[in-house]
């Protein structure tokens, strides 16, 4: 047994060793510089369940299943990352909803088994779709995803009769003003030249449909205001929500269509509803912090599978026509909507390896503001409040990740 002397003594040397963690995150060095066999991918693919990866499998163009490297701290369920035979191309299946995609993705940013400074990451999911925007089978390339249900929430039976919506951003009082509290996943913002580019490459595709879908999507027509739903897949750009509940109903998509509105300062149009893409997006943020990830390459697809809420006349009775239009109705969009993450996202991927030497390997300059709320890459966002952060103690934890922000907003708190 030690002495208390040398006990004291083993603390002491132990105390005087630097912490790796002591490092601030804006001077990490690459953690892959003192190792060998280290992928450096030129597209990353992101999946979230199987159906969604299998979508890639025996496909003409590539095999993604060449290697398998087993990374420590993604998903139990898929402890896989997949990739080509010359690792150009890789995928990852990240399990479901925002914990599991951001832990994930987490995990494999910090693994140090991949160089992931010049790599394009393509978030390939599919997605609800909203009926005033686009249809089944229509594959959408978002600019901003808003984290939806990052607010107060009452149960609508009992809101107050001036309120339209029981959902309220947090730090406020009232459905439509501004959250007061910011968390800093509410919103992200990314390349859109990147996503023009990408949205030029998946219009070359023949999308897939079903008989089923179309058959579906007819019911659509009657109403002005969904007549998009009613026509056949398309490509289009539109923005995602992301939201680990599951909703359906024409209040609830309306509220969210407003919520995008809001926290986007205007530009924001929902069309899509996914639960992983805000988590996802702060994992390679993160990465970007620690110059490890570049978050100017990131592109957001997702296909339409279902509508986010039925046709006008489903049932005589909304409650019937809310279930029937998410538990039972056959819209027939799942199969054509994973076809054609694989149809549409092929030649995304092709178009960056195509065209590397010309145009991806430098990088494709933003046009607009990339990055969250706080400004953390630096710039100045789009979106957010010009106003004062209150004493929550949420915003203050968070004034340093304001970044060239910071001074501003404390001037006024």
């Amino acid at each position: 047994m030690l002495s208390f002397i040398a006990i004291v003594q083993v603390l002491t040397a132990i105390a005087l060793v630097p912490l790796a963690s002591s490092k601030p995150w804006g001077t990490i060095e690459a953690r892959w510089s003192d190792k060998t066999n280290i992928i450096k991918p030129k597209v990353f693919i992101i999946d979230m369940f199987p159906p969604e990866g299998e979508a890639w499998y025996g496909i003409p163009e590539f095999n993604l299943l060449a290697k398998n490297i087993t990374v420590p701290g993604i998903s139990p369920l898929y402890p896989d990352v997949h990739c080509t035979s010359n690792e150009e191309i890789c995928q990852i299946v990240t399990g479901e909803a925002e914990i599991n995609a951001a832990n994930s993705m987490n995990a494999l940013t910090f693994s140090g088994l991949f160089d992931f400074t010049t790599t394009y990451f393509m978030i390939a999911g599919i997605a609800g779709i909203n009926p005033k925007v686009a249809t089944l089978g229509s594959v959408a390339f978002a600019k901003y995803a808003v984290q939806v249900a990052l607010q107060y929430e009452f149960d609508a039976r009992e809101i107050p009769a001036n309120f339209t919506t029981g959902y309220v951003p947090q730090g406020s009082t009232f459905p439509t003003e501004y959250p007061q509290s910011i968390y800093g996943t509410e919103v992200f913002e990314v390349n859109d030249a990147l996503r023009q580019l990408a949205i030029g490459f998946a219009q070359t595709a023949t999308l897939n449909d079903s008989s089923a879908a179309m058959a579906y999507r007819a019911n659509y027509a009657s109403t002005a205001a969904y007549v998009p739903g009613s026509e056949p897949p398309s490509v289009l750009g539109c923005d995602v929500a992301t939201s680990d509940v599951y909703f359906s109903g024409a209040l609830l998509g309306e509220t969210f269509e407003n919520t995008t509105k809001l926290f986007t300062n205007g530009s924001g149009v929902y069309c899509t509803t996914a639960q992983e893409d805000n988590g996802t997006l702060e994992a390679l943020l993160r990465g970007a912090l620690a110059n490890l990830t570049d978050f100017s390459r990131i592109v957001i697809m997702r296909t339409a599978s279902d509508f986010d809420r039925p046709y006008i006349g489903e049932s005589d009775n909304v409650a019937d026509a809310n279930i029937f239009n998410l538990f039972y109705a056959n819209q027939g969009g799942f199969e054509p909507a994973l076809m054609n993450i694989y149809l549409a996202g092929v030649k995304v991927v092709e178009g960056i390896i195509n065209e590397w030497d010309t145009t991806f390997e430098k990088g494709v300059k933003a046009p607009n503001y990339i990055g969250d709320i706080f400004g953390s890459l630096g710039g100045t966002p789009d979106f957010g409040l010009e106003s004062y952060f209150n004493d929550n103690p949420v915003t203050k934890r968070s004034m340093k990740g304001l970044g060239r922000n910071a001074k501003r907003y404390a001037a006024k708190a």
